[in-house]
C-alpha cells in the first residue's frame, strides 16, 4: 500500500457537489474529472494534512479550494503504475479519557506513591549514622526559616490556584470550587449512562407501563416548568424506570433519570413523587457531582502530603497502617460527609422550587420524609447518626422543608397555579398517624382475637394511616396533575 501526504490549505474543505458537466482529463495514469458547481454546497472542515490511500474499495471524494472553487474528482486507473485506488481520508480523532474518569484511575496509585515515599523515607532516616542524623537537624534548624517561607510561597500560590476555579453556583449563586468544568463531567456522564443501562438493561419496564408514562410524563413537566433555567432547558430529560425493591432514585447530569419501582411504592401521591423527582433534577441541574469530585480531589492531594508524613514518621508499618486509617476517617467525617449533607440540602431546597414551579402541592415534601422515617423503624432498617452519615436526618429534612413550605407557596402562587385545598396534608398525616398509634393500643387491650384482625383502610380514605400508605400504591394514572 502506497502512503502519500498531501498538504492543503488551512481552508481547503471537502465538498458534497452534484456535477451537470463533466470533462476528462488524463495524467500520470489518474482519470481528474472536473466537476462544476450545483447551487448547494455542503463543506466540512478538515485538518492541514490529509492521507492519501490505495484501498480498492474506498469511496471517491472531491476536493475543493477556496480560491475559484473549482472541485475534482480523482479516481483511480486500474493501469497506474504507482497508485491503485486512492482517495482522500482524515485520521480518525483519539478521544482521550474524561479528566475525572482518569483522576479515578490513578487515586489508588496516587496513595501507593505517597505510602511507598513515606516508607522509604523513614527506612533511610534509620539506616543514616547518628552523626549524620545530628548533621540533618542541624542543618534543618539553621534553615528552618527558609523551609518556612517556602512551605508559605507553596500555600499562597495553591490558594491563587484555587481561587482561579472559583464558580457560581446556577441557581442559588453560591461560591463553589468547581475543578471539573461541567463538560469534561458530561463526557464521563455518558460513559457512566451506559454501565447503567447495561447494569438494569433487563430490569427496565417496557415504556408502556403506567409507571414509566407516570415518571415521564412528570419529569417532562418539571422540565417544561422550569425551561427559564439554562441548565435545564439545554438538557434532554429521559426516563428509565427499573424493576427493583430498593428505595431510591437519582439523575445523571447527562439528564438520565433512573426511578426505582421501590421508591414508587414508597410515595403516597403525585405530588410526593414530583417532589422527589424535583430533588434528584435539582442534583443534576446543580452540578452537584462535578462540584463533590472536586473538592474530594483537592481533599486528597493534601491528604497525600499527610499520608506521606504518616508512614515516614511512624517507626513500625502496623503504626503507619493504623494512622492511615485514622486519616482516611477523619477526612471523611470532617470534610467529605458534612459536604455531601450540606449538598443535600441545597437539592432539597431547589427541588422544592423546582416542584413549586411545576404547580405540586410542597406540603407533601415534608411528609414523605415523615413517612421514610416511620418506615425505618417500622422495617427495623438500622440508622447511623447523622454526622456519620452522607444525608441529613429524616426529621432534620423535615425541619428544613416545613421552613422553606411558605417561600415555595408563594412562588408556585406567582406562577398562576391551581388553588391549593385548604386541608394541609402534614396536619392530615400527623393525625392520621396517631389514630393509628390509638387503634394499634385498642387492638393491645382486645386480646389476641382482636390483634389478629387488624382494621381495613377505610374506603373512603385508603391513605389516611400508615400502614395503609405502605400497603397500597395509589392508582398514579388516576391522580396525576391536570396542568
Amino acid at each position: 500500500m502506497v502512503l502519500l501526504y498531501v498538504n492543503i490549505l488551512r481552508n481547503s474543505r471537502f465538498c458534497s457537489l452534484s456535477a451537470h458537466l463533466t470533462r476528462n482529463y488524463k495524467q500520470a495514469g489518474l482519470h481528474v474529472k472536473k466537476v462544476p458547481f450545483s447551487s448547494q454546497i455542503s463543506c466540512y472542515r478538515t485538518t492541514n494534512s490529509v492521507h492519501l490511500r490505495s484501498p480498492q474499495t474506498a469511496p471517491h471524494l472531491l476536493l475543493c479550494s477556496n480560491g475559484r472553487r473549482a472541485c475534482f474528482q480523482i479516481t483511480p486507473s486500474p493501469t497506474s503504475p504507482l497508485l491503485s485506488g486512492p482517495h482522500f481520508h482524515t485520521s480518525a480523532p483519539v478521544r482521550a479519557l474524561p479528566a475525572p474518569l482518569l483522576w479515578l484511575l490513578l487515586k489508588p496509585l496516587q496513595k501507593i506513591t505517597a505510602v511507598i515515599l513515606g516508607r522509604s523515607i523513614r527506612k533511610w532516616w534509620v539506616a543514616l549514622p547518628p552523626n549524620r542524623r545530628q548533621l540533618m537537624r542541624e542543618w534543618v534548624r539553621h534553615r528552618r526559616w527558609h523551609l518556612i517561607s517556602g512551605a508559605g510561597v507553596a500555600m499562597v500560590i495553591l490558594a491563587l490556584l484555587l481561587l482561579t476555579h472559583l464558580d457560581e453556583s446556577p441557581v442559588t449563586g453560591r461560591t463553589r470550587l468547581l475543578v471539573f468544568s461541567r463538560e469534561k463531567y458530561m463526557e464521563l456522564a455518558a460513559l457512566t449512562s451506559e454501565a447503567y443501562m447495561e447494569e438494569f438493561g433487563e430490569l427496565l419496564v417496557p415504556v408502556t407501563d403506567p409507571r414509566h408514562q407516570v415518571v415521564e410524563r412528570l419529569v417532562q413537566h418539571l422540565a417544561e416548568r422550569n425551561k427559564d433555567i439554562p441548565e435545564v432547558s439545554d438538557v434532554s430529560w429521559s426516563v428509565h424506570v427499573v424493576q427493583s425493591p430498593n428505595v431510591n432514585a437519582f439523575v445523571l447530569p447527562d439528564g438520565k433519570v433512573f426511578m426505582f419501582t421501590g421508591m414508587l411504592e414508597t410515595v403516597a401521591d403525585v405530588h410526593q413523587l414530583t417532589v422527589v423527582l424535583g430533588h434528584e433534577m435539582a442534583h443534576a441541574v446543580l452540578g452537584h457531582s462535578a462540584e463533590q469530585a472536586s473538592l474530594s480531589h483537592v481533599v486528597d492531594l493534601l491528604s497525600l502530603i499527610l499520608l506521606t508524613a504518616i508512614w515516614a514518621v511512624c517507626p513500625r508499618d502496623s503504626l503507619a497502617v493504623l494512622g492511615h486509617w485514622v486519616q482516611e476517617k477523619l477526612s471523611q467525617l470532617m470534610f467529605s460527609r458534612p459536604y455531601s449533607r450540606k449538598l443535600e440540602a441545597e437539592a432539597d431546597q431547589v427541588g422544592l422550587q423546582l416542584a413549586a414551579k411545576a404547580c405540586a402541592d410542597v406540603r407533601a415534601g415534608p411528609v414523605f420524609w415523615q413517612q421514610m422515617e416511620i418506615r425505618d423503624q417500622l422495617t427495623g432498617e438500622t440508622t447511623v447518626p447523622e454526622w456519620m452519615s452522607t444525608h441529613p436526618s429524616h426529621r432534620n429534612r423535615v425541619t428544613q422543608l416545613d421552613r422553606l413550605v411558605p417561600q415555595a407557596l408563594e412562588l408556585r402562587e406567582s406562577c398562576v397555579c391551581p388553588a391549593l385545598p385548604a386541608t394541609d396534608p402534614r396536619v392530615v398525616f400527623t393525625k392520621s398517624v396517631r389514630v393509628m398509634l390509638e387503634a394499634s393500643k385498642n387492638q393491645g387491650r382486645g386480646g389476641p382475637e382482636g390483634a389478629r384482625k387488624p382494621r381495613p383502610c377505610p374506603a373512603a380514605q385508603p391513605h389516611s394511616s400508615l400502614a395503609c400508605l405502605l400497603l397500597y400504591l395509589p392508582k398514579m394514572t388516576s391522580i396525576l396533575p391536570q396542568m
